[in-house]
């Protein structure tokens, strides 16, 4: 039996790596999927095409998620398509730059914030009302949330760190109606490590790793798939470390 037959879900973030991977995942196991996206126009595309081959229906959406009414026509557009929404993963997010403290300003600072806390404030806030009972948030929180990141990562290590918190306080809000929890990813092979980490220290990290390799989208996208289910009934408020050990070795 598919997981998730007969539902939909929202992947928001979905243009590429991660997100992209999270939305064939749940197609694949059953899931009607709608993906934002905003720069990734490409990928989102494509992703809905490959759903579409399985048998599922799939509708890419453009939306700036740190715009409240961009998210809220995204979520009224799932509505009216779909009806119910029975589980939304937020993966958008990003590092934007590293940038030490004597480096950044107040405008770079608030950049980063919107892109990974309050784009998730917007599009959980207008997605609750239309979650089915017994639905799940999945956040994206990362490895820098709990131990600071690299150089430069000090304002997206905080971002994440807050959806942590944020994930755990909403658990205990909406509990026992919707289930929220958090993923944790640590050096995954993505364009984002692409972008902003060294290849030695990508080498490096991996090497540290008690799976001795970097993860991949497919990786968390099975984690995300997990937590969404109901195989995951009676988890909420947790927050997942997937780094291949590296916390622990």
């Amino acid at each position: 039996m598919k997981r998730f037959a007969n539902k939909t879900v929202i992947v928001a973030g979905a243009g590429r790596d991660i997100g992209r991977a999270c939305a064939l995942r749940l197609a694949q196991e059953g899931a009607n999927v709608v993906l934002t996206y905003n720069g990734a126009e490409e990928g989102a595309r494509s992703a809905v095409s490959e759903i579409e081959q399985f048998g599922q229906a799939a509708i890419a959406v453009r939306a700036d998620l740190t715009r409240k009414e961009e998210v809220e026509s995204a979520i009224t557009t799932t509505a009216d398509r779909f009806g119910d929404i029975h589980a939304l993963v937020h993966v958008a997010g990003g590092m934007v730059a590293r940038k030490t403290m004597a480096d950044m300003d107040e405008a770079f600072w608030g950049q980063v914030m919107d892109v990974n806390l309050t784009s998730l404030f917007l599009t959980t806030k207008a997605v609750l009302p239309r979650l089915a009972k017994g639905g799940a948030i999945v956040t994206f929180s990362s490895q820098a949330g709990r131990d600071g990141g690299g150089p430069g990562a000090i304002a997206y290590a905080t971002s994440k760190g807050a959806v942590m918190t944020f994930t755990r306080a909403l658990a205990k809000e909406v509990g026992p109606v919707v289930r929220v929890n958090a993923v944790c990813p640590g050096m995954i092979a993505t364009t984002f490590h692409d972008t902003f980490t060294k290849p030695d220290v990508r080498e490096r990290v991996a090497a540290a790793a008690l799976m001795k390799r970097e993860g991949t989208s497919e990786d968390v996208a099975a984690l995300v798939a997990f937590l969404a289910s109901d195989d995951a009934a009676y988890i909420t408020g947790a927050c997942y470390d997937i780094n291949g050990g590296v916390l622990y070795s």
